[in-house]
Formats: structure tokens, sequence, C-alpha cells
């Protein structure tokens, strides 16, 4: 039940950023909740594993439940796809290219921050 109810606010956060980035011609809103939600995870589980008293509930709320609603590969997967099959080939590599650069570095920022806030 705590995936369900953490996944559902997860689901609503990312509607609220595609309401609040708006319709646009390059998919700024998917690669920014992929990006936030690299950083996240990555934030949430090293403190987990460091600090150790992250309670797994909280954990699992957060990761698989609030991160798995909040990002999303398959909107990725098909705003690329149609950028490329829409003749915008260049957005679609640039699409790529920042969501993988993007999410590994916001990935690393959310370990470095976590063990920041643990030392």
């Amino acid at each position: 039940m705590i995936v369900f109810g953490a996944g559902g606010s997860g689901c609503v956060a990312r509607y609220l950023v595609g309401l609040a980035v708006g319709r646009r011609e390059f998919p700024y809103a998917t690669l920014a909740v992929n990006l936030l939600g690299s950083f996240l995870i990555a934030f949430v589980l090293e403190l987990a594993l460091v600090r150790r008293d992250v309670p797994a509930n909280l954990q699992l709320a957060l990761t698989t439940g609030f991160m798995g609603g909040f990002t999303t590969y398959s909107s990725f997967n098909f705003e690329t796809t149609r950028l490329v099959l829409d003749g915008h080939s260049l957005r679609g590599v640039v699409n790529v290219g920042l969501t993988l650069l993007g999410a590994f570095a916001a990935g690393l920022a959310g370990l470095y921050l976590a063990r920041r806030v643990v030392s």
C-alpha cells in the first residue's frame, strides 16, 4: 500500500511539472522530472545506506513509490521517437544526450550531497 500511495503522489507531482512547464517543441518537463528523479533517488538511497536509520518503508515509499511514479522512461522514449519521426532528428539526439548525461550528473550530485549531509 505504501508504494501505491507514494506512486500516486509521484504521478501527481509529474503531472504538475508538466502543467508548469507547458507544451513545448522540446520535452522539457520529461527531462526535468527524469533529472530531478535521478538526483533524488541517489540522494535518498545514499543517505539510507550511510545513516542506516532511514526506515525501510520510507525508502520504499520514496524510491520505488514516489520516484517510480514521478520519473518516466516511456514518455522519454515516445517523445524522442516522435521528434525523430517528425523530422527533428537533432532534437531527438539532443534529448537522448541531455537525459543520459544529465541523469548521470544528477545522480552523482545526489550521492555527493547525501555524503556531505551525513559527514
